[in-house]
């Protein structure tokens, strides 16, 4: 079969041919339909993530949507053919072990969640982690109805983490750079875009979710929160920010970190998507388009969520 491997650390993604691989104990082996690509795999293929992956080489991709195509022994509660998401965790494929960017992938049978045959392999594959990612920082947040929340960036997780904070009765007002996404977001229904977060500082806003993490959103956030507000961090572009410690002192302010998420999380993600509530934001490219998409991806070149489709083996 064909794969996308890390050969060697700060190289390019090579496309090799490798064995087809056999499920275990308990394991199911995924004919791989879609596979959305992430700012997680850009670090695997630089190497700042060496301590999570397993030897060279490797195939990333942690971002899974496919159809059971063997199942080995023990694995009795899916069968073949059946529409499966992969949710991402630290010891999934495309983490752990090898992911993805694959014609076929192994995975744990108890991992695995049902597709509904209303859900595009194309919608679901972002779903097990930008979708998953954001449905948990918004309930860290404690995001509900009626809650006026912000969002900073609207790219893979911003765009999906809005959607999902509107269907959940939220007043959503999102900070983007990039202006001609902010017609898109009207659509989604999101109150208002500006290009600073701060710019929401009169609407008291009671949660912003940072998406960008560019040290300098989460300090903007602090300064645009209302009283007793709390700033939710998601992205880590820059790993240190300089924010006030008086203004959090003085407005009773809360930061919490939240990374990835739940099963449950993902699970709720793709009924959102099944209902129409919530539509991904995707650029689909090609299986062999990978490796010219990790580029565009770390370039700041992407809309969205980049997701490389397959047709049926």
């Amino acid at each position: 079969m064909k794969a996308w491997r890390i050969t060697c650390y700060g190289h390019p993604l090579d496309l090799r041919d490798v064995p087809r691989p056999s499920p275990g104990q308990g394991q199911v082996l995924v004919d791989v339909r879609a596979a959305g690509l992430c700012h997680t795999d850009i670090s695997e293929i630089a190497g700042r993530l060496t301590v999570l992956n397993p030897p060279l080489p490797f195939t990333p991709g942690h971002e899974i949507a496919g159809v059971v195509a063997e199942l080995g022994p023990g694995a009795t509660r899916l069968h073949l053919g059946q529409r499966v998401a992969l949710p991402a965790s630290g010891s999934s494929p495309g983490i752990a072990s090898d992911g993805g960017f694959a014609e076929f992938v192994v995975a744990t049978e108890s991992d695995l969640i049902s597709i509904p045959e209303s859900v595009d392999f194309s919608d679901a594959a972002p779903a097990t982690d930008a979708g998953m990612t954001s449905m948990h920082a918004l309930r860290v947040g404690g995001v509900g109805k009626g809650t006026r929340v912000g969002v900073i960036g609207l790219g893979g997780l911003g765009s999906m983490g809005s959607q999902i904070a509107v269907a959940l009765g939220a007043e959503v007002y999102a900070a983007e750079l990039n202006e001609d996404v902010w017609e898109r977001a009207a659509g989604w229904g999101v109150r208002r875009c500006a290009r600073d977060i701060t710019e929401f500082a009169a609407e008291e806003l009671e949660v912003i979710v940072d998406f960008a993490g560019a040290g300098t959103t989460t300090s903007a956030a602090i300064e645009a929160l209302g009283h007793g507000g709390r700033v939710v961090q998601v992205g880590s572009t820059r790993h240190e920010a300089l924010i006030s410690t008086r203004t959090m002192l003085f407005k009773e302010l809360s930061l919490h970190g939240s990374q990835g998420g739940s099963r449950q999380d993902a699970l709720d993600v793709i009924d959102l998507i099944a209902r129409g509530a919530v539509i991904p934001f995707v650029t689909p490219i090609l299986f062999d388009e990978i490796g010219d998409g990790i580029d565009r991806l770390e370039g700041g070149d992407v809309r969205g969520r980049l997701v490389a489709l397959r047709s049926p083996s």
